[in-house]
Order: structure tokens, then C-alpha cells, then sequence
């Protein structure tokens, strides 16, 4: 029998955020097991692709070969905390070594590794001694910096995986700077398939899916899109020896209130597609705002749906924009599209009327372009605040009229926001024109 090949996707198909293009999913093992492309004993890919003549390319939504899955009970800890790791489908003995994100030198090359600063010692686990499944072990966490740690688990037969998870500061507001990480959406574009129906859980696969925040991420446990979105983010803060609380949309969601929050952060740092929010996380950030607290979103597509959360367990409900709460009145910009697997990344061009706080030190002016962007964009609406200034602009990226914008406003409260417009910004921080760029938005936006 033939080898089993890798079944893989294009990265953009499921980077957009309208459900209504992704209908149910079905299965579509029969075509490979009668071309003998599957060898008899190996673990079988399944896959789903949208029903009807405009099917989307396979979607795995099982393992890869030699994949060992775990996850985090929790998605943030603080710091003297004792982590639960569940490994869900191996019992035989095994390595697991935690390390931080950001902060390491060693470029990464692969959307299914992530390298790190090793924290603490590695831990040898036994095979279990039954057959008993999630293996569960207790990892200690240090007086560690806030940041994203993830631990990499290794056995035999080259077998590995990843785990992240948050590590929040001991205490809230010990820096007075908070990156949010969309640990919602990373979820939501996880299409492993735990009851194994042949469908991810997910309403990416299905709409009436709703998404289990403590599954193991599919790609040897790396979070979709992560290398892309959020890396260079994670390392430009590193680089330029930020200090920042890290939290998880699970930390954002227990604070109280708006008021809250501004007692605790004068900005707060959206630094990836945070597209899944609740109505309480939209009330603090939108009070927050209201009283002159600072924002700062590095992707698009922010704040585009309603999600409930009852327990471990987030279900979609609905558009904010058609619920009443159009995000452009909050974040300045709301998404205006996706590249519908067509159209190519552009440049962004400084717009005409850029400050010169935004461009100083920075080698460009007015006209120039710089980077490569796309794949979600956002643009102002009739609801966007009073003075929302248009910083640069991807003219026409999705066709005539469809054009990205990154903006600015200052409330009269003087809340100041930045928004990207783009997708793929906050990945690109490590670029040198955009280091510099995102040190100048730093500088105007973190202090009251």
C-alpha cells in the first residue's frame, strides 16, 4: 500500500470572520480510502469541505502523524500556580519542558513549532499505569514574568505537541499596560473533532457548533495562524523591553466593570484577532473607553460577534453591528470584507494627512508604502468617532471602493485609539519601518 500523504490547507481559508460563508461540513474519506491513498494501520486524516458545487479545500480536523495533544485545564494562571496539563490520547511515558514566548532568538520557520526560553526544568512522566484517558499532571509555575508560555511535550517515535497558556501577572495592574491575547478566537478556529463525527466543533465547521475552550489545538498544539498574527508582536515586545501584563480573554472577562479596568491599565493592547467577545467584556472595554482609558488593536476584524459563555462552552449569537453596537463606533474601523482566497496582500501607503508623530524616525512620509497586508481589512463607517483620522490606507484591496484603513481618534475624555486595519499588522511588528511605526503609536497611546 502507498504511504499515507500530508493533507494541508491554504492558510487563508478559514481566516475570515462571516459564518455565512461556511456552511456544514461532510465527510470525504471514501475518496481517498478507494484511491488507496489512506495505507491500511496508519491513522486516518478526516477531513469536511463545504456541501455544494462551491466546495472549500479539505479541512483536517484530526491530528496529524505522530502528534501527542494536551491542553491546559485553565487558559491563564498566575504565577506560584500549579498548571494541570491533560494529555488526551497517549499513555506512554513522555517529556514536558515549559518555556516562554517572545523573548527567544531562534527565528521559527513551521505554522506546527514555537520556540521559547526554557523555564524551570523538564519533567519525565512514566507511561500510565492503566488505560485511563486525559492523563492529568501537575506542572509548577515559577515567579515567571507575565507573558504566553506554552509547554512542549516529546516522546518516542518523534512523536510531540504544544500547549499553551497565559501566564497573567501575580497581581492585575502591576504594569500599567495590558496585551490581551485573542485566546477566544484561537479556540474558535480549532477544528478538532473531540466527539468524532468527522466534523470540527466549531461553527467555523458546522453554525450550530458551539466551541469547547479546553480542547487541544490541532497542528501539534499551535494555535492557527499564531507564527502569522502574533509572534512578532510577542518579540517585538521582547526586543524593546516592554513591561506589560498579559491577560486572557478569560482574565478580561472577570474584571467588574469599565472603572475597573482604568484603575488598573492607562492602555490597553488588543494584539490579535479578537473577532469572539462577550456583552460584558464589550460593556468594560467600551466604559473603559468612555473614561478616557487608551486602546490599542492590532489586527481587524475586532469585536465582530457576539459569543455567550456557560461554562467551558462559547456559542455565537449574533453581529454586534447588527445588535445595535456597531464596533467602528468603539475601535474607529470594522471589518469590510475578507481576501476571499483572491486577492493578494498589498502595502499599506501613508496617508496624505499622516501626523508627524505617527511617521517621525521612521524613513517614510506621506505616500510611501510599506508592508504587505491584508486577508481581513477594516474600514470607518457613519459610526465611527467624530476626528477619526485615517493614518495609512491599502487603496482598493478587495476592489473599487473596498479599502483598508488604519486609524486614530482622540475622545473628549481623552481616550486615544488606534486600530491597524488589517489583519496581519501585529505579526509584523519585528519588520523595521513597522518596529518603528508601532513604537511611535506606543509612545502617543500608553500614558493617560
Amino acid at each position: 500500500m502507498p504511504a499515507p500523504i500530508e493533507l494541508c490547507e491554504d492558510s487563508d481559508v478559514v481566516t475570515h470572520g462571516h459564518g455565512g460563508r461556511r456552511n456544514g461540513r461532510h465527510l470525504v474519506l471514501a475518496v481517498a480510502l478507494a484511491a488507496g491513498i489512506i495505507a491500511s494501520g496508519t491513522a486516518l486524516a478526516v477531513l469536511w469541505k463545504s456541501r455544494g458545487a462551491s466546495a472549500g479545500r479539505p479541512r483536517i480536523v484530526t491530528d496529524r502523524p505522530r502528534s501527542l495533544p494536551a491542553a491546559f485545564a485553565e487558559r491563564s494562571y498566575r504565577p506560584g500556580a500549579h498548571a494541570v496539563l491533560r494529555v488526551t490520547s497517549w499513555r506512554g511515558p513522555f517529556t514536558a519542558q515549559i518555556f516562554h514566548v517572545g523573548p527567544e532568538r531562534v527565528p521559527t520557520r513551521s505554522n506546527e513549532v514555537v520556540h521559547g526560553v526554557t523555564m524551570g526544568p523538564a519533567v519525565h512522566v512514566a507511561a500510565a499505569p492503566s488505560a485511563r484517558l486525559p492523563r492529568e499532571l501537575r506542572l509548577a509555575i515559577g515567579a515567571w514574568p507575565s507573558g504566553l508560555y506554552f509547554a512542549r511535550l516529546s516522546a518516542a517515535g518523534g512523536r510531540f505537541g504544544f500547549a499553551p497558556f497565559v501566564l497573567r501577572p501575580r497581581r492585575l495592574g502591576q504594569a500599567r499596560i495590558a496585551v490581551v491575547l485573542p485566546t477566544n478566537t484561537w479556540q474558535a478556529y480549532n477544528f478538532r473533532d473531540v466527539n468524532g463525527d468527522g466534523v470540527g466543533d466549531t461553527w467555523y465547521a458546522d453554525p450550530s457548533h458551539s466551541v469547547d475552550l479546553t480542547r487541544a489545538f490541532l497542528d501539534h498544539g499551535i494555535p492557527l495562524h499564531f507564527r502569522g498574527y502574533q509572534l512578532g508582536f510577542l518579540q517585538w515586545l521582547a526586543r524593546t523591553h516592554r513591561q506589560v501584563d498579559f491577560l486572557s480573554d478569560d482574565d478580561l472577562e472577570g474584571l467588574q466593570s469599565g472603572r475597573s479596568l482604568a484603575r488598573l491599565y492607562d492602555l490597553v493592547v488588543f494584539s490579535g484577532h479578537e473577532e469572539y467577545v462577550t456583552t460584558h467584556v464589550y460593556d468594560v472595554v467600551e466604559s473603559y473607553r468612555n473614561l478616557g482609558g487608551n486602546l490599542a488593536f492590532l489586527s481587524a476584524n475586532n469585536f465582530f460577534y457576539r459569543v455567550d459563555r456557560k461554562g467551558s462552552v462559547l456559542r455565537r449569537t449574533g453581529r454586534w453591528r447588527d445588535l445595535g453596537r456597531p464596533e467602528s463606533r468603539l475601535i474607529g474601523v470594522q471589518s469590510i470584507g475578507w481576501n476571499e482566497n483572491r486577492f493578494p496582500n498589498e502595502p499599506f501607503v501613508a496617508a496624505r494627512g499622516a501626523p508627524p508623530w505617527f511617521l517621525g524616525r521612521s524613513g517614510i512620509h506621506p505616500g510611501s508604502r510599506f508592508g504587505r497586508y491584508g486577508i481581513e481589512v477594516d474600514a470607518r463607517t457613519s459610526d465611527s468617532p467624530a476626528g477619526t483620522t485615517v493614518l495609512a490606507r491599502i487603496p482598493n484591496i478587495f476592489g473599487r471602493g473596498r479599502t483598508a484603513e488604519m486609524t486614530y481618534y482622540r475622545t473628549l475624555r481623552g481616550a486615544k485609539v488606534f486600530a491597524a486595519g488589517a489583519m496581519n499588522f501585529g505579526g509584523s511588528a519585528d519588520w523595521p519601518v513597522v518596529s518603528r511605526l508601532l513604537r511611535n503609536v506606543w509612545t502617543r497611546i500608553a500614558s493617560p
